[in-house]
């Protein structure tokens, strides 16, 4: 097994007790508690949790259901199970859902479901701000000049809104294609045409910058030829404030393994930027066929799934997880982006099944999250109340009989302080 030092730092931290003494010659138990590292799916089933509106248009939504789950018994059991695995969590933004009428945002809903999730120490990530489909028609109405004027607007609206409790968003989504998108005409296809992808992803980004200069803002695509490589290198030459690549992994037609994985990776590391895998899918059933060219155009069977499908979709989740944690050391996250099945598609492509029950997918990770890749020790402080901690990077509690007190574990500190509560 890889050593994993890349995902470990080493720290002396001192314990004191509650009189403001350093706790000398004294076991001390420490636990991990939550990763660095983002192990995150999609919460969209978080807007229900907490009485917020129902995402309708069906881009990611976490069921097919869920504006029909009124059950708070049901709800609360996959709301639970989903925080038993993940630490990261992506909202919904789709501008077309969001702000169905001009100057009508749902920002209490969201708000709502993004300080719950926080509320558990789960990051927040919002989706996205800028994306030619799920756009809203009322944009259409205005000319070009209007519509980048209020597309700007948009989002130094929301990364204003949601700074301190969403800090990092998708700014721009799937710009290879957006200027030669034909399905319909659409108000971003138009922007994006008139500016040139560059142009409007350094605007984009420029404005969601200037609003929160500490955020985390990904461009995000699922175009993995070397164009969206090329458009990287030129956004970043053109001064866009780019500080982490999303790659969109749709396993629909084809699993990704090792060898794609690494290919793939190899084209966008060089960049030296985190990347994150942020629409992750692995479908318990059969392959899309390969003439289908847009996978909205695709649709799975209720039936699809099968034990044997899987097993196949637990074993190459786990093969993906162990290459992206262990071997690459730029991946900062990995999203799942369906939670259950019966969400895009109607795809058995979560780690619950429809009914709430646990795949052989979720089992497979919380395994490798929580336990293989889980720190848990047992040391004897010093007689200055040191203990040297060497674990998985994240969050920890430092416990000396019932008396608790929290530290992180970083690369960027070699010593810390608890004081016991």
């Amino acid at each position: 097994m890889a050593d994993l030092a890349h995902r470990k730092a080493t720290s002396k931290i001192q314990i004191i007790g509650k009189d403001g003494k350093p706790v000398v010659n004294t076991k001390v138990s420490i636990n991990q508690t939550n990763h660095e590292f983002l192990f995150g799916c999609g919460a969209f089933e978080a807007l229900p949790y907490t009485k917020g509106p129902t995402v309708h248009n069906g881009n990611g939504s976490l069921t097919g259901d869920s504006g029909k789950i009124t059950d708070r018994a049901v709800l609360e059991d996959r709301m639970q199970k989903w925080l038993g695995l993940f630490n990261y969590g992506t909202l919904p933004f789709y501008w077309g859902g969001y702000e169905p009428e001009e100057g009508k945002p749902d920002t209490n809903g969201r708000m709502a479901a993004a300080k719950f999730l926080q509320s558990k120490g789960v990051k927040v990530k919002g989706h996205p701000l800028c994306w030619h489909t799920g756009c809203v028609p009322w944009l259409m109405n205005y000319d070009n000049k209007t519509i980048i004027e209020k597309q700007l607007a948009r989002i130094q609206r929301d990364v204003g809104d949601f700074k301190g409790v969403i800090d990092m968003w998708d700014v721009i989504n799937e710009v290879v294609i957006m200027p030669i998108y034909d399905k319909y005409d659409n108000a971003i296809t138009r922007i994006c045409k008139e500016l040139g992808r560059v142009g409007l992803v350094k605007e984009v980004f420029k404005a969601a910058y200037d609003t929160n200069p500490e955020g985390t803002y990904l461009i995000n695509d699922f175009n993995m030829s070397s164009n969206y490589e090329i458009l990287i290198d030129g956004c970043l030459n053109a001064g866009a404030p780019i500080n982490t690549i999303g790659l969109q992994s749709h396993q629909h037609q084809g699993i990704w393994g090792k060898e794609k994985q690494d290919e793939v990776l190899s084209r966008f590391e060089h960049f030296g930027l985190p990347i994150h895998f942020t629409e992750n899918t692995i479908v318990a059933g059969p392959l899309v066929a390969p003439e289908i060219t847009d996978l909205q155009d695709a649709h799975y069977d209720d039936d699809a799934a099968t034990p044997e499908y899987e097993q196949m979709q637990a074993d190459a989740l786990e093969q993906q997880y162990r290459n992206l944690f262990e071997n690459h050391p730029l991946v900062t996250a990995i999203s799942n982006w369906d939670y259950g099945d019966g969400a895009w598609l109607n795809a058995p492509s979560g780690v619950i099944r429809k009914d709430g029950s646990l795949k052989p997918s979720y089992e497979r990770l919380h395994h490798l999250i929580k336990e293989e890749w889980h720190t848990s020790l047992s040391l004897t402080t010093d007689a200055n109340g040191y203990v040297e901690v060497t674990g998985f990077k994240g969050e920890y509690e430092a416990d000396v009989n019932g008396s608790k007190g929290k530290f992180v574990l970083t690369s960027s500190k070699n010593e810390g302080k608890v004081v016991l509560e």
